[in-house]
């Protein structure tokens, strides 16, 4: 491995920098001659159809098409991802870190059997997406099997939208609501039958929302200025998501001649939100909107990107030197004072953070193609470098010039393990992949099996939460896998019959489970006057 040179005027130090990756060779994940795995992707980008589509962004993760487990040829190639991860691979949004390994042996997971009683049909939705349905439907529980299941309800809406389709990103579960985002309204159904609660409207379509919530339920939201081309996403509000009450609105104000509202990004911790756009940023007190800080002016390392997590708040900066050398600084939430700084080293910038507490980032240099995994410590220091085999679907990646950027949906990490996705080939399953974040070493592997996709959802209870995606003539299953490995168990087993190829095409979902019951809904909408699936709920 080739040890990168120290950023500008820094002594060495002994967290240092590691053994950075030297450029990795041609054919494990390189973008074609001449295209820039950085620069930005346009929106909704149709997608190749070996390439599953699933959400990058403040959604559900996605695994996709490209060289996985048994994509390479049969030799062994091993490669660390600390010497030689492959840049990211952005396609329709989303992002695949490739690495190389050996074919797997399909192995089925453990089922859980369950009561195969049938239930009555499910409610849906033929309007806007703000009503109760327009009536029944086939039974999407006809033809369970044995031990499967229930659709508990699904919702369908029809809108006449523009050309481009409008965005529904984001699903929160707040006790016995579930809300959902649909272009200009915020709509809350109840989890137990799909009827709705209540609808909040905006006067704009909704363009950014923030995927936490605090412990009264309340999370905030940005809108246009108005409607048409020209205007920007610069209108906060805050909701109270159990009631579907406005708490408060506000225009955040310009930090520069410069400030440009491109695609902000919003992130929650306690009672701070922060408006990260286009090299930005500044912060709010969620409880009654007043500022409490914005990234600083002049020389130095400037912080132009905030995320939280678990607690904790990191920036991402930006040095004004001649190299613009990157800093991932930790931040106080209330004042934004910097805490500790790790640089990278010259010419590298975080391609995606998969944890802000741990906080365990993806760096990359562009010119150079080197990429490495890194844990840093409560102090900023470095920790491990994480190695491995496989083509990891990681689900996010660096946007280019508006880089704010939100924590991997792809990625989840408990005390001390990240867990993450390898990239499903055509016709091959996948797996899911412990890592020890305190040595940087795999723990341990779960196959999918039967050409199936496993998909990280969480973590709680000393256990890993998991998606098996459905199959045309299969529904999905939530999976319960042991933090130390094993063997996984299923908690929710979905239907087959009709309700199987309804679960598979969800467009870019975004995935949860609370209480027993699994939420997948579709985060983009065609909006062409046709009926389309917008949310469908299982459970026991």
């Amino acid at each position: 491995m080739t040890e990168l040179p120290q950023p500008p005027n820094q002594p060495p130090t002994p967290s240092g920098y590691g053994h950075l990756p030297g450029p990795p060779q041609q054919g494990y994940g390189f973008p074609p001659q001449g295209e820039n795995p950085y620069a930005q992707q346009p929106g909704h980008l149709p997608q190749p159809p070996t390439v599953q589509q699933w959400q990058a962004g403040p959604g559900g993760p996605g695994p996709g098409s490209g060289q996985g487990p048994g994509g390479v040829p049969k030799k062994k190639r091993t490669v660390l991802i600390a010497a030689s991860v492959a840049a990211v691979l952005v396609l329709g949004g989303v992002g695949y870190v490739a690495f190389s390994g050996d074919d797997k042996d399909p192995k089925p997971v453990a089922q859980e059997p369950a009561d195969a009683k049938p239930s009555g049909s499910p409610s849906v939705d033929k309007g806007d997406g703000n009503g109760d349905g327009g009536g029944p439907q086939a039974d999407l529980n006809s033809g369970r099997k044995q031990g499967e299941d229930k659709v508990l309800w699904l919702k369908t809406t029809k809108i006449d939208g523009p050309g481009m389709g409008v965005d529904a990103a984001a699903q929160w579960v707040i006790g016995d609501t579930v809300v959902k985002s649909l272009w200009k309204n915020l709509t809350g159904y109840s989890v137990t039958d799909g009827k709705e609660k209540w609808t909040l409207p905006f006067p704009a379509q909704i363009c950014s929302v923030a995927s936490q919530t605090t412990a009264e339920g309340r999370t905030v939201v940005m809108y246009r200025d108005g409607e048409g081309e020209n205007t920007s996403c610069t209108q906060l509000r805050v909701v109270d998501l159990k009631t579907g009450k406005e708490v408060w609105s506000k225009e955040v104000p310009k930090e520069g001649l410069f400030d440009i509202f491109t695609s902000p990004t919003l992130s929650m911790i306690g009672d701070t939100v922060t408006v990260s756009r286009g090299g930005t940023a500044s912060a709010f007190k969620i409880s009654n909107g007043d500022k409490l800080f914005a990234n600083p002016l002049g020389d130095g390392c400037n912080p132009d990107s905030y995320e939280a997590g678990n607690g904790k708040m990191i920036a991402l900066a930006t040095c004004s030197d001649e190299d613009s050398t990157a800093e991932v600084h930790g931040i106080d939430p209330v004042t934004g004072a910097k805490g500790w700084a790790y640089r990278l080293p010259a010419k590298f910038k975080v391609t995606s953070i998969y944890s802000v507490n741990p906080t365990v980032i993806d760096i990359g240099n562009e010119q150079t193609k080197q990429r490495s995994i890194v844990v840093l410590g409560p102090d900023g220091k470095q920790t491990a470098t994480l190695a491995g085999e496989g083509s990891f679907a990681v689900g996010c990646g660096d946007t280019g010039l508006f880089r704010s950027l939100a924590t991997c949906p792809s990625a989840v990490v408990d005390a001390n393990t990240l867990y993450l996705p390898t990239a499903a080939g055509t016709g091959k399953d996948n797996e899911i992949v412990a890592f020890d974040l305190a040595t940087g070493k795999e723990k341990w592997r779960v196959p999918a099996g039967d050409k199936r996709t496993l998909i990280p959802l969480k973590a709680v209870n000393g256990q890993l939460i998991a998606y098996r995606k459905a199959q045309e003539e299969q529904g999905g299953e939530v999976l319960s896998i042991p933090a130390a490995g094993g063997t996984p168990t299923a908690l929710l087993r979905h239907p087959s019959g009709p309700a199987a190829p309804i679960e598979r095409t969800f467009t870019l979902p975004k995935l949860d489970y609370v209480d027993g019951r699994f939420f997948i809904s579709s985060t983009h909408l065609r909006a062409q006057g046709q009926d389309e699936k917008l949310l469908m709920v299982f459970g026991k």
